[in-house]
């Protein structure tokens, strides 16, 4: 299965709503921005911000290119074209039936190739939560570095979870083809 990005549409919202099944898994998703259930208003509300914010971001849904099937979402945020900078975020592999095979890693390739390729930028972030090992796992197999751990980052029930921050640099991802 290959994978491409397409922008995300209001016509999308109602799969990813599907896909965000517990609130613990909307804010691994999206943070403390949205509020379990998502709703297609608190969609409407982020998209509509970042069409009005300053900083560029670009929100994606991933498409299986067999099907035409929309089976994942991410996004390539807080472009900063001056210092060459980007983070990368909200980062779903959706359908539980392609889990495991490898998408995630070519959802991050493709989104590296913009940030790269396309926008010529310097270096990309990300953070991920420190449990999410499969995460983890993809995220260095494409070439981002641990930076360091942001400890009780989140507080979740009686739970604090911490955010490993990761990035590349154009020379690791020039080398690496």
């Amino acid at each position: 299965m290959m994978v491409k990005l397409e922008c995300f549409e209001k016509s999308d919202y109602n799969q990813l709503i599907d896909w965000i099944d517990s609130p613990a898994f909307l804010l691994q998703w999206g943070g403390i921005q949205f509020t379990y259930p998502l709703t297609e208003e608190q969609l409407d509300q982020y998209m509509e911000k970042l069409k009005n914010d300053k900083i560029e971001t670009f929100v994606y849904k991933v498409v299986d290119q067999s099907s035409g099937e929309g089976i994942g979402h991410i996004t390539l945020g807080k472009i900063d074209r001056e210092n060459k900078t980007a983070r990368v975020g909200k980062v779903l592999v959706g359908s539980k039936d392609v889990r495991g095979k490898g998408i995630g890693e070519q959802m991050m390739t493709e989104v590296l190739k913009v940030a790269f390729d396309e926008l010529q930028l310097y270096k990309v972030t990300l953070g991920v939560f420190d449990f999410n090992h499969a995460a983890i796992a993809c995220y260095e197999k494409v070439g981002f570095k641990k930076e360091g751990l942001r400890d009780h980052s989140i507080k979740y029930g009686d739970e604090d979870w911490n955010i490993l921050e990761m990035f590349m640099v154009e020379d690791d991802w020039h080398n690496k083809a």
